[in-house]
């Protein structure tokens, strides 16, 4: 039989490590851990719960504790989730979720206004830490009845069972893959059971290769793309500007016809790259990201897989969020080719220089969606919002990462959601 837990038994730091399952790998560490740090470093394990263990129980009181940033629990029913570390990424912001905490969310779960997908319900169960204590909840329950009678505890236990048992937590002990090791290979073997399993995401970090060389070269801190790409920019910029301001630029629309490329107009071509590179990011997002890799083909799992698969695998991996400068310089060495082609050297480089800077724009965005906390109502907040959709829900549509205008006219916009008030 379980034991009421006191606070003074055991922290509530230890509770949450020991009933998720984690165990620390400290050995040759100094220091103490920082808890933010917590979800992300690789030197913690999986280890899941043996079934013959009963969950951990909490009280009414020390749930309600646990309200700030810093500890923030829920409820989902009887269950209890320490979501602290899923505050920053909340694609509703942080204080949405810190105003419910300590209550039960079941219904912000179902909805409306938003019914949560599966694989956000599976999202969930990662931060699973134990049960609410049934004798404190009945005794709040008699302090603070404010629902109608005919809400029994035998239907409230069948809405519970219907909103948690739904999904459960990713078990990495017997995945398809052995998260003890790089993924990059193994990926591959998955054939046709790939494309659901990379789809089902969680929070944790991905080992891609043995080499630390090669693992390395697939990170990179957001901060390192305006760093590299944003003084090219600037350069570029007035370069291009000094150019077309000595009126040698001509653009030919026939042999016998062309007119001259202005100094003036260098700030309409540059937002004109900028948009030119919007549709090369929905075609690159669309048809080279999302491709679907035959199930018989481990070469091109595996290439997926590392271009673009563990990012849906691990979509809050912060060190993989923006493409490392060295992977992106053949992309955009190819878009500078390109523009130099096909137009005279001022304006295609006007263009192309604006197109760096869409890029640049990009990739900070990207991480913003993913990281940031947008004002409600905000244009940021409605993209947030989509792109989560698109990582959760609608992996096959919501290709636009800055803009939703592409989505449109190639019908890949992800659909309003329409709620009916059914349960």
């Amino acid at each position: 039989m379980s034991m009421l837990m006191s606070p003074l038994a055991v922290s509530p730091s230890e509770a949450v490590n020991e009933t998720r399952g984690f165990r620390p790998r400290t050995a040759g560490l100094s220091g103490r851990i920082p808890r933010v740090l917590f979800c992300y470093m690789s030197v913690w394990t999986p280890e899941p719960m043996s079934s013959s263990v009963s969950p951990r129980l909490f009280s009414r009181k020390e749930v309600d504790r646990h309200h700030t940033k810093d500890s923030c629990w829920v409820l989902l029913g009887n269950r209890v989730y320490d979501v602290t570390g899923f505050l920053r990424m909340h694609p509703g912001g942080e204080a949405l979720i810190l105003r419910r905490s300590g209550s039960d969310i079941s219904q912000e779960i179902e909805g409306p206004p938003h019914r949560h997908s599966e694989n956000a319900r599976r999202w969930m169960e990662q931060y699973y830490i134990g049960e609410l204590d049934k004798d404190s909840v009945r005794d709040t329950q008699v302090r603070e009845r404010r629902k109608p009678q005919e809400h029994t505890d035998g239907m409230e236990e069948q809405e519970e069972l219907s909103a948690t048992s739904r999904c459960s937590k990713v078990n990495f002990e017997t995945d398809l893959v052995d998260w003890h090791k790089p993924l990059a290979w193994q990926v591959g073997h998955l054939r046709e059971k790939y494309d659901t399993w990379v789809h089902q995401p969680v929070d944790r970090p991905i080992r891609l290769f043995q080499s630390e060389f090669l693992e390395a070269s697939t990170k990179t801190s957001w901060y390192m793309v305006p760093v590299v790409w944003m003084p090219l920019v600037l350069y570029l910029s007035w370069y291009c500007y000094t150019t077309l301001a000595q009126e040698k630029t001509r653009l030919f629309i026939t042999t016998n016809y062309s007119f001259m490329v202005h100094k003036y107009t260098f700030p309409l071509i540059f937002l004109f790259g900028m948009f030119v590179w919007s549709f090369i990011e929905y075609c690159i997002h669309r048809f080279v990201f999302h491709m679907r890799p035959p199930a018989h083909n481990y070469y091109l799992i595996t290439l997926h897989f590392l271009l673009h698969g563990q990012h849906h695998k691990s979509p809050f991996d912060g060190s993989r969020l923006v493409f490392p400068p060295g992977l992106a310089s053949p992309v955009i060495g190819a878009f500078y080719l390109l523009m130099q082609a096909l137009f005279p050297h001022g304006l295609g480089l006007s263009m192309f220089v604006g197109g760096l800077c869409g890029y640049v724009v990009y990739d900070m965005i990207h991480y913003y969606l993913h990281y940031g906390s947008p004002l409600k109502g905000s244009y940021m907040y409605g993209l947030k919002v989509y792109h989560v959709k698109h990582h959760f829900e609608h992996q096959r549509a919501g290709f636009g990462i800055t803009t939703t205008f592409w989505d449109r006219p190639f019908n890949t916009l992800i659909p309003d959601e329409s709620f009916e008030g059914t349960h």
